[in-house]
């Protein structure tokens, strides 16, 4: 008999409830490099495409940590770990999520200048951004954006409100983890020492926020 709370060895240990033996899921993590169409879901909607129907068919009971919207595409983990979603979307940990966006027209210095320091969108100030501009065109350019906190479509709010409507945007990387060699649709499985990259990311991140007396107000899980 062990008290509540009790750390547990999911690999030893025996852990019953009235008598019946429960049984632990594994822990397991996923990376996929989500393509347009199908909703960051772990049920379908309406008959609507979930990124977890990309999977086949498997037994454990998967969900996105975090979103991605309908038509972005890139770099999402799906796994059954709470504590790391909670890691990976929370503002309070401040993992990095790295964007490219290809935009109508040609960024100005003002306008780029407008993002790194953040700008009000219809819900709210969105923090500043690192921003780089990848390449400079008449009719579209191609830049990338760096942020730590996220709520519904805000790298594409971001843009436009700064005269540069989204055209098309992926997500390239959450954390130390980029896409590599993935194409759109295709996932693999995360190493143990990426997850414990993940986790890290997430530690220095809040601990770095309790040093400088952030107090971001707590939002939804992310969903750029």
């Amino acid at each position: 008999m062990v008290s509540p709370g009790a750390p547990v060895d999911e690999s030893a240990d025996r852990i019953e409830l009235d008598g019946r033996l429960l049984v632990v899921e594994p822990r397991l993590y996923l990376l996929l490099n989500k393509p347009r169409g199908p909703i960051s879901a772990a049920r379908a909607q309406r008959g609507r495409q979930t990124v977890l129907d990309l999977l086949g068919e498997t037994d454990a009971r998967l969900y996105p940590a975090g979103r991605l919207d309908a038509d972005t595409e890139g770099l999402l983990i799906i796994t059954n770990d709470g504590e790391l979603t909670l890691h990976l979307t929370h503002p309070r940990f401040g993992v990095e999520k790295v964007y490219q966006a290809e935009v109508e027209g040609r960024p100005t210095q003002d306008a780029l200048d407008r993002l790194r320091k953040g700008v009000l969108l219809s819900d709210g100030p969105a923090g500043p951004a690192r921003i780089r501009l990848l390449r400079s065109g008449e009719k579209a350019s191609r830049v990338e954006l760096t942020i730590h906190s996220g709520r519904k479509r805000q790298v594409r709010r971001m843009l436009e409100a700064v005269g540069h409507p989204v055209v098309s945007l992926t997500r390239t990387r959450v954390g130390p983890l980029t896409l590599g060699d993935l194409r759109p649709g295709q996932w693999r499985r995360l190493t143990p020492a990426e997850v414990a990259r993940l986790r890290s990311a997430a530690e220095k991140g809040a601990a770095s926020r309790t040093g400088s007396g952030d107090s971001r107000q707590k939002q939804s899980a992310q969903r750029d």
